[in-house]
C-alpha cells in the first residue's frame, strides 16, 4: 500500500484524527505523573524548581552576566537561560523519543489500521504542553519580580510554529530510522546533548568569534533560541525576514521527514 506524501493529505488526516490525537496527548501527559501524589502539579513544579536552581547557580555561585544589553540583575541571567532551554527542551524531548515511537507500538503496525504518522504529532503535543507550562512559569516569575513582561510575547506562536515543523520533520525521519537501526536511540541522546552546548543556550551568538557566527545559524535551533530571548526578555520585535526564511526551512524539513516516513513505513511490519 502506497501512503500519500502530500502535506495537504497529512493535514486532512490529522484533522480527521484530531480527537484521537487529543486523547493520546492527554494520556501521554497524564501517564507521566500517574501514581504520584501531586500528579499533574509536577508539570508546574518541575520548571519552577529548575528556574530557582538556575537563578542560584548562575547568579550566586558563578555570578554570571549575559553581557551587552543585560541589566546585570541577579535573576536576569537565569531567565535568559531558561527561555533558551524552553525552546531546546521542546525540540529535544520529541527528538529523543522519536527512535522508539514505532518500536514502542508494534501492535499498531501489525494488527490495526492506524495513522502511524500521527505518533510524532502526539509526542510533539505532549512536549508543547510542558513547554507552555514552563513559559507560564517564566512569565509569572518575571511579572512577580520585574512587575512587567515583554508585550512582544504575543509573537511567540509565530516562532513556535516553524520550530514544531522542524521538530516533526526530524521526528518522522528518526522514527523510521529507529525501526531499522536500533542504535539510533542511543546515538541521538549524544547528539542532542552536543546540540545543547553548541546551540546559543548558555551564551549569545554575539559572544562567538566572527568566523563562527554564520556557522552557528546552520544549527536549526540557533535562530529560535536567539529569537525567543528577543521576544520574551528583550522585548524586541521579530526579525521578519529571519522568521520567513526559518518558516520556509521548517516546511522543507517537515515535508522531507514526512516523505521519508511514508515511503519507508511499508517495511515496518517486516522488521517488527
Amino acid at each position: 500500500m502506497m501512503h500519500s506524501v502530500s502535506p495537504l493529505t497529512f493535514i486532512r488526516s490529522a484533522w480527521r484524527n484530531r480527537h484521537l490525537i487529543g486523547q493520546m496527548v492527554r494520556r501521554e501527559v497524564g501517564g507521566r505523573y500517574r501514581g504520584s501524589v501531586l500528579g499533574l502539579l509536577w508539570s508546574f513544579l518541575n520548571p519552577l524548581f529548575m528556574l530557582v536552581i538556575y537563578t542560584f547557580v548562575f547568579s550566586v555561585v558563578f555570578q554570571a552576566r549575559w553581557g551587552e544589553g543585560s541589566s546585570g540583575s541577579r535573576t536576569e541571567f537565569a531567565m535568559i537561560l531558561f527561555s533558551g532551554l524552553i525552546v531546546f527542551n521542546l525540540f529535544a524531548e520529541v527528538v529523543n523519543r522519536s527512535p522508539t515511537l514505532i518500536l514502542g507500538h508494534p501492535n499498531l503496525v501489525k494488527k490495526v489500521v492506524f495513522p502511524l504518522e500521527v505518533l510524532p504529532v502526539v509526542a510533539a503535543g505532549s512536549a508543547l504542553f510542558h513547554a507552555l507550562v514552563s513559559l507560564g512559569v517564566l512569565l509569572g516569575v518575571r511579572l512577580l519580580l520585574d512587575q512587567e513582561f515583554s508585550p512582544t510575547v504575543v509573537f511567540l506562536p509565530l516562532l513556535l510554529l516553524p520550530l514544531l515543523l522542524v521538530t516533526l520533520g526530524v521526528s518522522w525521519f528518526l522514527a523510521s530510522i529507529g525501526v531499522f537501526l536500533r542504535d539510533t536511540s542511543q546515538t541521538i541522546g549524544i547528539v542532542t546533548t552536543a546540540m545543547l552546548f553548541l546551540s546559543p543556550v548558555f551564551f549569545p551568538v554575539s559572544a562567538l568569534p566572527e568566523a563562527f557566527r554564520a556557522v552557528q545559524f546552520l544549527n536549526p535551533l540557533a535562530f529560535p533560541v536567539e529569537e525567543s530571548r528577543n521576544l520574551l526578555i528583550w522585548g524586541k520585535m521579530p526579525q521578519w525576514s529571519g522568521m520567513a526564511l526559518y518558516l520556509l526551512f521548517s516546511v522543507l524539513v517537515a515535508w522531507c521527514g514526512l516523505f521519508w516516513f511514508q515511503r519507508t513505513r511499508k517495511g515496518f511490519a517486516d522488521v517488527l
